[in-house]
């Protein structure tokens, strides 16, 4: 009898084992198998240009040029004007949006959006954006000596820019060589460059309350104050996208409030060639320059941006407010890879 009921209780225990542990993994692992197996069938086709990551890499290089671009500094004031001659060279009409904007310390911040309009005629319109401005304090640097020391910002804030730019660049080189039926006829595109982003709560300063609401201002007031009438079908945000090593996991508030966008864009990059680099799994949920368009302005609006799931410095990677964060950790590779998916959404949108 003893034996018989040893006997059952292992069975008992092999059957939980099995229904608890094994055969969640299995069919975890089927799941993941059938996802590989739709996508791989998922034909390569791209279309559009092709984006010139060294021409991208050129832009990030040049924005760096102007040194740190934190708010009110000369380096800021540079690159702005900067970056209103480079989107007008390319064709666009550009327009600032300027505002005194309160920091977390009560620091007045002379902020400027930037917008360029490609085909600023037409009512139906796709928005891209990324903020410019660069972080004051290179606070999650791993020697505190460095803390209160600006950053250059290659990644943070000058590659998303950068892509922007050669975005603009090939629409100006489609439409002088003839070529607009390429793209769509009835879609408008808009290159909006956020400022004071970055001037969120440090991590050393004494009061972290309300530290979410310190970050994305120039954003926050962009989507209070939309210029009169404007919409948009959707917003991508580009943030970090040069970084070596990144990956673009699907993020939570993207997620949220246009899982449709995210699927939109993670397909262009399959179809582009580039899955690889946007996994289709999910990272963290990010305060960033689209909460508020999503909020406010209810422009639904994703956020491509890089995690690190396995980084000890931080999810966002190794160079993340850090005085690393320079040139020599933009990699073209990445560039590319969001580059060419941007081309292949906008080429795709009818």
């Amino acid at each position: 009898m003893k034996k018989t009921f040893l006997i059952i209780l292992a069975a008992a225990i092999l059957f939980a084992a099995y229904t608890f542990a094994v055969r969640p993994l299995i069919e975890n692992y089927r799941a993941e198998k059938a996802l590989e197996e739709a996508n791989a069938a998922e034909k390569y086709n791209p279309v559009g240009p092709v984006f010139n990551a060294d021409s991208a890499f050129a832009f990030t290089a040049q924005q760096l040029e102007f040194g740190p671009r934190a708010m009110n500094t000369a380096g800021h004031e540079r690159c702005a004007e900067w970056i209103i001659a480079k989107f007008k060279s390319f064709g666009c009409e550009v327009t600032t949006q300027q505002a005194q904007l309160k920091g977390y310390d009560g620091t007045m911040l002379k902020a400027t959006n930037i917008m360029a309009q490609f085909r600023p005629e037409l009512t139906t319109r796709i928005l891209l954006c990324a903020h410019w401005d660069s972080r004051p304090w290179a606070d999650n640097d791993p020697d505190k000596a460095n803390w209160h020391k600006p950053i250059l910002a290659a990644n943070d804030a000058a590659s998303g820019v950068a892509v922007m730019l050669e975005l603009a660049r090939l629409l100006q080189q489609e439409t002088v060589d003839g070529k607009t039926e390429t793209l769509s006829p009835n879609i408008g595109i808009d290159f909006v460059c956020f400022d004071a982003e970055d001037w969120g709560t440090p991590q050393w300063a004494d009061d972290q309350t309300g530290s979410g609401d310190t970050w994305a201002l120039g954003a926050q007031h962009f989507a209070r104050n939309l210029p009169q009438g404007y919409e948009a079908r959707y917003g991508i945000l580009l943030d970090m996208v040069g970084g070596q090593g990144a990956r673009f996991y699907q993020e939570g508030v993207s997620l949220q409030f246009a899982p449709a966008i995210v699927k939109k864009v993670w397909k262009a990059a399959r179809q582009a060639g580039y899955g690889s680099f946007f996994p289709q799994k999910t990272g963290g949920m990010i305060t960033d320059d689209h909460l508020p368009l999503n909020q406010y302005a209810h422009i639904p609006t994703i956020d491509i941006i890089p995690y690190y799931p396995d980084c000890e410095q931080s999810s966002f990677g190794p160079t993340w407010h850090t005085l690393a964060d320079d040139l020599s950790h933009i990699d073209r590779t990445t560039l590319k890879a969001v580059g060419q998916t941007m081309v292949q959404v906008l080429w795709n949108e009818q």
